[in-house]
């Protein structure tokens, strides 16, 4: 057994799991509806519109209007290498929102690739997908100072882009990593604990909140919870709403 599968399997057993799924359906990938492929040999004339509902040249616009070197916010004056957009399959039925990038993420430029994002990895896996198989971004594009809470204004400059992914993903569920994207995405003030567990409808999209897995490192016993909201995800994709 290869030291990657056992420590995929340690994991499972971590969280509770009885068994891996291993019906096809859980380890396809969704392949791209014609109109949704734009054929290498076939290159976009310069007068030729482009279609709106193509996520992936949707995406790359709302990247090139964010811009690589952002400063909409004080953000850019305080340390940060660059932005992180986002990253994964731009037709994604799963999407995870995260709060902001870390210290490896602002240095690799893609969202949980640090000790949680491994973690988070290994949650998607769990469910039977892969990590390219789902969309990951975050609230704030820019790493704040030492990892503090992202503050309003900042926000408030930067969700917008964050809405636009979702509205051009259009995934079917949301999975709000931890209080603040949670907090951002409802509007509200409850802690994680009130909303984790609970099902809210979102733009077009059914939200469940659940702890970050920045968390569940410094508290493993949370694992089993956050390994129930995923099942809970796993079930809707499934088509078990």
């Amino acid at each position: 057994m290869s030291e990657q599968l056992k420590a995929h399997l340690e994991f499972f057993e971590e969280l509770g799991i009885e068994g891996v799924r291993l019906e096809p359906e859980w380890r396809a990938r969704r392949e791209p509806e014609p109109s949704e492929t734009i054929e290498p040999n076939e290159p976009i004339e310069p007068n030729e519109p482009i279609e709106p509902n193509e996520p992936m040249i949707a995406l790359r616009v709302i990247r090139d209007d964010l811009g690589a070197d952002c400063s909409r916010c004080k953000l850019h004056t305080l340390g940060r290498t660059q932005v992180v957009f986002g990253v994964g399959d731009p037709t994604a039925d799963l999407m995870f929102v995260g709060e902001a990038p870390g210290a490896d993420e602002d240095i690799q430029g893609e969202p949980f690739v640090g000790r949680a994002g491994q973690l988070l990895t290994k949650i998607i896996e769990a469910i039977g997908l892969r990590r390219e198989d789902v969309y990951i971004a975050n609230v704030i594009k820019c790493r704040p100072p030492g990892n503090r809470n992202p503050e309003p204004d900042e926000v408030e400059q930067c969700e917008p882009f964050l809405f636009r992914q979702i509205d051009t993903v259009k995934p079917k569920v949301i999975v709000a990593l931890g209080k603040f994207a949670a907090q951002c995405l409802l509007r509200s003030n409850d802690p994680i604990t009130r909303i984790r567990g609970r099902e809210f409808k979102y733009r077009d999209a059914i939200l469940i909140p659940t702890y970050h897995p920045a968390y569940l490192l410094r508290t493993p016993s949370a694992k089993r919870e956050v390994w129930e909201d995923m099942k809970r995800v796993r079930a809707i994709l499934g088509g078990e709403a």
